[in-house]
């Protein structure tokens, strides 16, 4: 089994470079066998349309082809920062002018460069590069298939034509490239932003304090850090990382699998033959996702603050003679304690979720499975062990992991709970903080975004790892087809 999976992935990595060279060799084909339409379209965009008769179509290329090519002549400007080719040029953060300078000339204070719009503008117009050559290859194989349509006497597609084709047969085209476009702008972009980022002095408090907008590139001085103090929050990532990052995955992990095996638990239970009023049981279980995840925590985080009925109930009664701060709202609290909370807390949250989908799943299971298994006398325990077990985790295993991902990034459950608390004198990061949650004190309540960059780009690589790994060796991955 394992030397044909070895095998699979050879001819998938052999698979993927064979491509790479059969599309280097399309692209000089074209070129070569392609009319004098196809051979201008390598340089004047529409031009193979214009002159097989597709009009529309050419003029749309030429319209895309002149308007990149006016942004990055022209270079348009936005508060003083270009776009075009003077964006990549400041990409550097060289070319730089400080903002409030009297300009005699004008009568004017002159507007200073921001180095946030300089890398922001430049990543934009490598993205127009980008799509000026997707353009350009689309607008070679639109010429070069009407070459081909010609020679099999064909006659090339009309704009209506290929509008109707858009509707019909590439309508997942037609429907998946506003989102690409949508994921590109709003999701890849920033990203990038936030990684570039990770590699400047961008301080936003010390920017306020000088009135400027300028940073400078300081290289991988950032990620230093973690490792030798340095800078205005070296300290605190050299002495406060790791020990959030411990934190942080011993929380994904109990997290996971408390909901989990909790969700299957309550699954099987609710789903047990002669149980009365199962729409009941499912319905009150189920109006704990209906109400919204942050009302819940912060209904109990009152309940179990220091001065929340909790407490006052306990103090009456005798039990204690000082409010108890459960959940680490105050600095002389119990670390261990609140940590335990919140994962207790989390189940009440996140256990219906895994109730639900679990419950689909038992349905499906075949029902021979367990006739089989009774008549040669196996237990209800083994049979959850070897039968149900075994079948629900393999369907569930890309939620298990998308779950374990998205509790090393639950920022609700920690910060509206917690806060992060106790809290550490002279640090940012709490007792319960996260990566997540130390990255939003050190981004909104310090300005940090440099340092919290690279705490964002460590939780990444982190996930990442973790989500790639796992899949790979999952058998959700290696044995699609065993329950097929």
């Amino acid at each position: 089994m394992a030397a044909d999976v070895k095998q699979s992935r050879n001819k998938k990595r052999s698979g993927f470079f064979r491509k790479i060279g059969d599309g280097i060799s399309e692209f000089g084909k074209r070129f070569t066998d392609g009319s004098v339409g196809t051979k201008l379209s390598h340089f004047i965009f529409g031009a193979g349309s214009f002159y097989h008769g597709q009009i529309v179509k050419g003029i749309i290329f030429l319209v895309i082809q002149l308007g990149i090519l006016a942004v990055m002549i022209f270079c348009p400007s936005i508060n003083n920062t270009p776009y075009g080719w003077k964006a990549l040029v400041n990409l550097s953060l060289k070319n730089v002018s400080e903002g409030g300078v009297f300009d005699p000339a004008t009568g004017e204070m002159a507007v200073g460069s921001d180095c946030k719009l300089m890398i922001l503008f430049g990543f934009v117009t490598i993205a127009l590069i980008f799509i000026y050559f997707i353009v350009w290859n689309l607008n070679i194989a639109s010429s070069y298939k009407a070459d081909n349509d010609k020679k099999v006497g064909k006659k090339p597609t009309t704009f209506k034509e290929d509008c109707k084709e858009l509707l019909d047969g590439k309508f997942h085209i037609l429907m998946l490239t506003p989102t690409c476009i949508a994921a590109t702008a709003f999701t890849v972009l920033p990203t990038i932003f936030m990684i570039a980022l990770a590699f400047t002095t961008y301080n936003q408090q010390d920017m306020n304090n000088l009135g400027t907008n300028l940073f400078n590139w300081n290289g991988l001085q950032n990620f230093s850090s973690v490792f030798t103090g340095e800078g205005s929050l070296g300290f605190e990532i050299k002495n406060r990382f790791l020990p959030v990052l411990g934190w942080t995955l011993i929380w994904a992990v109990f997290a996971t699998l408390t909901c989990y095996f909790g969700g299957i638990i309550l699954a099987l239970l609710i789903n047990k033959k002669g149980l009365k009023g199962k729409k009941v049981f499912r319905t009150l279980f189920i109006l704990t996702i209906a109400v919204p995840q942050f009302i819940s925590l912060l209904a109990v985080r009152n309940l179990l603050g220091e001065y929340g009925p909790i407490n006052s109930l306990l103090q009456s009664i005798g039990w204690i003679q000082e409010p108890i701060g459960f959940l680490g709202l105050k600095a002389t609290d119990s670390e261990i304690l609140a940590k335990v909370m919140v994962i207790i807390i989390n189940m009440w949250v996140g256990i219906p979720y895994t109730m639900l989908m679990t419950s689909g799943i038992l349905m499906n299971i075949p029902s021979d499975l367990y006739e089989a298994a009774r008549v040669d006398g196996t237990s209800t325990v083994k049979m959850f062990f070897k039968i149900t077990l075994p079948y629900v985790i393999f369907i569930t295993t890309p939620y298990l992991i998308s779950s374990f991902v998205g509790n090393i990034n639950s920022f609700n459950s920690i910060y509206l709970l917690t806060g992060g608390g106790p809290t550490y004198p002279g640090y940012q990061a709490g007792g319960t903080d996260l990566l997540v949650t130390w990255l939003y004190k050190v981004t909104i309540d310090q300005g940090m975004y440099n340092t919290g960059a690279v705490i964002g780009i460590f939780t990444f690589l982190i996930t990442a790892t973790i989500t790639l790994v796992t899949y790979r060796r999952s058998k959700a991955y290696n044995e699609e087809d065993t329950f097929q």
